[in-house]
């Protein structure tokens, strides 16, 4: 496993640093390594969450480094906006509870690969923005889509048109992260939230997080449809049984992920 993504496993917790400092910068390696570590997680079935996190106590992740667009060449440029499309798509695709702890600057890529997890974490210092205009980029993963379906299209426009950068305060005000802080608690506070996660069913969770993000993309009655069939398929599954004969016998469930 390279050293610019280091993983420790707590349980039924991954937790991922990001370690290419000063500033936790992506690269193509990094990227990919990314999408092989979060497939990996999929088919474990003792893994129920992950935790995203930045090396140091100023960046969570600067995003790119901007010399690998300095020759011009449009072939790299494909190659790298596919490799950040790939890792930042395996990321928002994992089958868990993703939580990015974010425990300092998060620009560009940085903010991409946060707004890839399901919840979001940030430390009070912490500074968010996507500037990628600003150098004659554009945010190319995932961020033009990932950025509006959480913020709404004004906050989009404003962060990626108007280069907008956002204090925690603010990006919890208009719902880019769930909750604030103190400088050096993000990851802590992630881990708390990510024990939780263990107390659901994973299949359940699994399912849920699949609902939640079709919402997105399709008609509420088409969802509704999805969503009753799904509730029918968990009776397929050994926690649901476990489940529910777990709460009637007043003890704690024992998920098997199956």
């Amino acid at each position: 496993m390279s050293d610019l993504l280091q993983v420790e496993k707590r349980g039924h917790i991954a937790i991922i640093t990001m370690n290419n400092p000063p500033a936790n910068i992506w690269t193509v390696d990094s990227l990919y390594l990314l999408k092989d570590i979060v497939e990996e997680l999929n088919t474990d079935k003792d893994n129920y969450a992950l935790v995203l996190t930045g090396q140091g106590e100023k960046f969570f992740c600067a995003g790119a480094d901007l010399k690998m667009f300095a020759d011009g060449d449009k072939d790299n440029a494909r190659k790298a906006a596919q490799a950040f499309g790939d890792g930042f798509q395996a990321l928002t695709d994992y089958e868990g509870v993703s939580i990015a702890a974010i425990n300092g600057f998060a620009m560009g890529g940085g903010l991409e690969a946060a707004m890839a997890c399901d919840i979001r974490i940030a430390e009070s210092q912490a500074k968010m923005a996507l500037p990628e205009a600003k150098v004659g980029l554009l945010p190319c993963g995932l961020g033009t889509q990932h950025l509006p379906a959480l913020v709404g299209e004004g906050w989009a426009k404003r962060m990626i048109l108007c280069n907008e950068q956002l204090k925690a305060d603010k990006a919890l005000e208009i719902g880019l992260v769930q909750e604030v802080v103190e400088t050096g608690k993000a990851l802590e506070a992630a881990l708390t939230l990510a024990e939780r996660v263990a107390e659901q069913s994973p299949t359940s969770v699994k399912v849920c997080k699949k609902l939640i993000m079709g919402s997105r993309n399709l008609p509420m009655n088409e969802n509704l449809s999805l969503e009753r069939d799904a509730f029918a398929d968990l009776f397929d599954t050994k926690d649901q049984l476990e489940g529910v004969t777990a709460f009637l016998e007043k003890r704690k469930p024992e998920w098997t992920n199956s």
